[in-house]
């Protein structure tokens, strides 16, 4: 079969010298369209893969760190380190490694190409985000981080810088170069990391766990808020140890506008003692969704922020086995809105290809003047329009009780969703159809 070659879409940029791999802007199948960026230690170009059909982003290995006595063998092995990691951080907020080469003529990792650019520019004071925002982000991150650790994987290089924008309101995390695994714990000590962003017991060179993320993290979540870092130093080593003794400043001092719940977060997460921060991703990141749960941020959307979104269908007894990879997928096609006491939801006898869920208060189920039921946080209704194609009409009519947050989602988009989504919205309807078959057994028994 024959196939196009694709079209330049960019001008030509220099590639770095002494390494024949680049001389015909090609590396292995991808062509090389632009540098995005570089470092000491590498480079990183937009290139396009043919087969595929896509952009992608390639970052290659410096020749001459890779043959430095001193350096070669830990940049090499920092290289080997996130080739390990091919296919393997499946989630929504994780830039997907598709591809890796580590070998003595060429030495890259094909990445995700996220076109948005990173956090870093919104770390200054001239550049805040809203402070919801942030916090929705940074949730975003928790969930990402967790997802990692479940794999037995510590980041250990949290800054803005790791973490992309898609869009104003999603981010992706990327360079897991330096991630400790559970398969190989090596090159824990070290220059490995940003000493800013570094934990008390990193710059220490002691042994890490994902707590030393959380607290990175908790640094990316201050410096956002307030513009600034919490230890700033005219030399390395005396950052290193500012950061090994010192009480870390609230971010309340620095933006005395901070809701106290938040400030109080950002403390938690970093602080000096492991044992006296978030011991875990969850709670981290309950806490943040609570500031939005419970109205704690000045000037907050008065819909659903997805950090909100995401709580709540975590919460919610019918996804307790979605991933967490599933509920972002849910988040993008459910639709979500909030009904006053009398509005009527389902009525009899209209068409509908859509079934609903009860986030917050209660309705009530009727056919005629007959009452049959009452809704309260978590129940599933209307399924059966999905489930019974045969029928594709209410057969009650559904009416709020108080005031009340319903999330519903169509057959359409139940059928567009992914296999392993769809296959978890199954299983959970035939746990809703069993428990109103007790239910309805129960009540014959006691008639």
């Amino acid at each position: 079969m024959n196939r196009r070659a694709p079209k330049k879409r960019y001008p030509p940029a220099p590639l770095p010298g002494g390494d024949s791999a680049l001389i015909n802007r090609q590396i292995g199948k991808y062509e090389l369209m632009r540098k995005l960026g570089s470092g000491f230690s590498s480079t990183v170009y937009l290139a396009h893969d043919p087969f595929t059909q896509r952009d992608v982003a390639i970052k290659i290995a410096s020749p001459d760190v890779l043959r430095d006595p001193d350096k070669g063998r830990i940049y090499s092995q920092l290289f080997l380190n996130e080739a390990s990691l091919v296919g393997k951080l499946n989630h929504p907020h994780i830039v997907q490694i598709y591809d890796a080469v580590v070998s003595e003529t060429a030495c890259y990792i094909v990445m995700e190409y996220i076109a948005g650019g990173t956090l870093e520019r919104h770390a200054s004071p001239s550049q805040l985000l809203p402070v919801d925002r942030v916090v929705e982000l940074i949730f975003k991150c928790t969930r990402a981080l967790e997802f990692a650790h479940r794999l037995d994987i510590t980041h250990r290089d949290i800054k803005p810088a790791n973490i992309l924008m898609t869009s104003e309101r999603d981010i992706k995390i990327g360079d897991f170069g330096a991630a400790l695994t559970g398969l190989s714990r090596i090159a824990q000590v070290g220059a490995i990391g940003s000493p800013a962003y570094m934990s008390p017991e990193q710059v220490q060179e002691l042994p890490l766990d994902h707590r030393t993320d959380i607290y990175s993290l908790g640094v990316v979540l201050f410096q956002l808020l307030t513009g600034h870092l919490p230890f700033q130093a005219e030399d390395q080593a005396d950052l290193v140890y500012r950061i090994a003794h010192e009480a870390a400043p609230r971010a309340a001092s620095l933006r005395p506008d901070l809701p106290p719940a938040l400030d109080a977060i950002v403390a938690r997460a970093m602080a000096k003692e492991r044992e006296q921060r978030y011991q875990n991703w969850q709670d981290l990141a309950q806490d943040l969704a609570n500031t939005v749960l419970l109205g704690l941020l000045p000037n907050a959307r008065h819909d659903f922020p997805e950090s909100e979104r995401f709580h709540i269908l975590r919460t919610l007894p019918f996804f307790t086995d979605f991933s967490d990879a599933e509920l972002w997928e849910v988040l993008r096609f459910a639709q979500w809105r909030r009904v006053a006491p009398g509005d009527l939801v389902l009525h009899e006898g209209d068409p509908g290809n859509a079934f609903s869920f009860v986030a917050a208060g209660q309705l009530t189920v009727s056919k005629g003047d007959t009452p049959l039921d009452v809704l309260c946080h978590g129940d599933c209704f209307g399924e059966m329009a999905v489930l019974n194609r045969q029928v594709s009409t209410r057969s009650a009519d559904v009416i709020a009780l108080t005031e009340s947050d319903i999330v519903t989602i169509s057959g359409k988009a139940l059928e567009q969703a992914s296999d392993a989504c769809r296959l978890h919205f199954y299983q959970g309807f035939i746990d809703v159809l069993v428990n109103r078959l007790n239910i309805a057994n129960q009540r014959l028994a006691g008639a």
